[in-house]
């Protein structure tokens, strides 16, 4: 089994056990994630391979991590991921990517990233939950991060804090390519 269809088997298990256990219809997800209920269906029968953009909108319907949608190894408390198993969530031909390092849920969502903007490169992030809060440090090249309209410049070395319920994105308007570690975290669903 490839590991697309091995994600793809875990991200419909797992969205149909926590689905269930927040005692939400189809059609109550379907709202609150702002999917189509047809694409719920096909993502719990494991029959689609969703954007990153439609997980994370789910996840954060659920009340639960994009790491936990797609964790298909269940189990101990303590949890290595190797650097082969980050997952790759997006990425441009220019060599812009984001890898998915590790994730929990304490007790909400709880995500560690690492990104890499290659320059003149952005990427844009819908709001999240009222109370999610990002943390990124960039190692490499300076980040442009716009912050609901208001834009803000991360060098090298430089930390950066902002509560994520609004519009946000990510740019690197320099001339070389921009890294950076990333964590956010999602309070838990009522």
């Amino acid at each position: 089994m490839s590991d697309l269809e091995l994600l793809t088997q875990s991200l419909a298990r797992n969205v149909k056990h926590w689905r269930t256990v927040r005692g939400f219809t189809l059609d109550v997800l379907a709202a609150r994630a702002g999917v189509s209920r047809g694409m719920l269906i096909q993502i719990e029968q494991a029959r689609t391979n969703p954007s990153i953009g439609t997980v994370v909108k789910i996840g954060d319907a659920l009340g639960v991590s994009i790491t936990t949608l797609l964790d298909y190894e269940q189990g101990p408390k303590v949890r290595i991921v190797p650097a082969e198993r980050a997952v790759r969530l997006w990425h441009t031909e220019a060599g812009s990517y984001n890898r998915l390092l590790a994730g929990t849920e304490a007790p909400g969502p709880l995500e560690m990233w690492d990104w890499r903007l290659m320059p003149g490169e952005t990427s844009p992030s819908e709001p999240h939950p009222g109370g999610t809060v990002e943390l990124v440090h960039v190692t490499a090249g300076e980040l442009t991060l716009t912050v609901d309209g208001t834009e803000y410049r991360v060098p090298t070395g430089a930390s950066a804090s902002f509560e994520a319920d609004v519009p946000h994105w990510y740019g690197n308007q320099g001339e070389v390519p921009m890294e950076m570690v990333m964590a956010v975290s999602v309070p838990p669903v009522p």
